[in-house]
């Protein structure tokens, strides 16, 4: 890792193992998978060890699929043991979600480092606004859409969780209330979809930076020895068993909350996540 201390490497690792912790819980609580907080600190932790600011962003978000792959499979098993899953949408959606993640990958082979930015930063504000503002009077209708509609969700919430870096419950938390479901139901769902979006999204981050480690030395290193493409396999391991430890956690705190209080926490949440890369597309950081 040239031009870091030992004391850097050890901070940036203590620093990683601390956001495991946390994303995990957070998947727990929020169905999110935690992706919504690894990204914005991986990418802190990347800008540290000098990785090119062009492939840095790409970089935390296929970092991050990886780590959501056993956070959300634990979380899932939590939810579901709970009886908190519907099923039934998972059965409409498991199909469109694949396939937009596989768009997706593609996408995040030859799209601009400033896309991803402005799609975490577009999304985590709407998110945010719907969950901090809620009135019961903001809905598309009674319950979820059957036929075409249904599958073109699932497409758009594939696909932009694979920009995203994130498991999905941004968008399915979202669609799910916004059609009068409880969001509770909503966070439990949601945990089931992150494992869909993890592990296809993973490996198309894989495929999607081969041709950038070839342009970026740094890259294929990430300044540390392993890893493949846009997936830093230090970040990985060392975000991974935090996370699986403290998922169950932010499950049991989920079902403790009230409905208005998960929500504005939710809300809050991605308000300041999407302000830290407002002023990365503002200030080039």
């Amino acid at each position: 890792m040239s031009g870091l201390a030992v004391s850097d490497v050890v901070e940036l690792a203590l620093l990683l193992v601390a956001v495991g912790a946390l994303s995990g819980f957070l998947a727990g609580v929020f169905g999110i998978g935690g992706g919504a907080i690894l990204v914005p600190v991986f990418y802190e932790c990347f800008r540290i060890a000098g990785v090119p600011l062009e492939v840095r962003m790409p970089l935390c978000v296929g970092t991050s699929l990886a780590v959501i792959i056993p956070t959300s499979i634990r979380s899932f098993q939590a939810h579901y043991r709970r009886g908190a899953v519907d099923m039934s949408i998972l059965r409409m959606w498991w199909l469109p979600i694949v396939i937009g993640v596989v768009a997706g990958s593609v996408v995040a082979r030859y799209a601009p480092e400033r896309l991803f930015k402005i799609v975490f930063v577009c999304v985590a504000w709407s998110a945010a606004v719907r969950l901090i503002l809620a009135r019961e009077g903001w809905k598309f209708g009674e319950d979820l859409p059957n036929g075409l509609l249904m599958r073109v969700y699932g497409f758009c919430v594939g696909i932009l969780s694979t920009l995203m870096g994130i498991g999905g419950g941004l968008f399915s938390n979202l669609l799910m209330t916004f059609y009068g479901r409880p969001i509770h139901q909503a966070v439990a769902t949601s945990s089931a979809l992150a494992v869909l979006i993890s592990i296809p999204g993973a490996l198309g981050y894989v495929y999607a930076g081969w041709p950038a480690a070839a342009n970026y030395p740094a890259v294929a290193a990430l300044q540390v020895p392993f890893a493949l493409g846009y997936v830093s396999l230090i970040g990985a391991v060392l975000v991974m068993p935090m996370s699986l430890v403290t998922a169950p956690l932010g499950v049991r705190a989920a079902h403790a909350m009230s409905k208005r209080t998960l929500e504005t926490a939710f809300g809050c949440y991605l308000l300041i996540v999407g302000s830290r890369f407002v002023m990365s597309l503002v200030g080039g950081l």
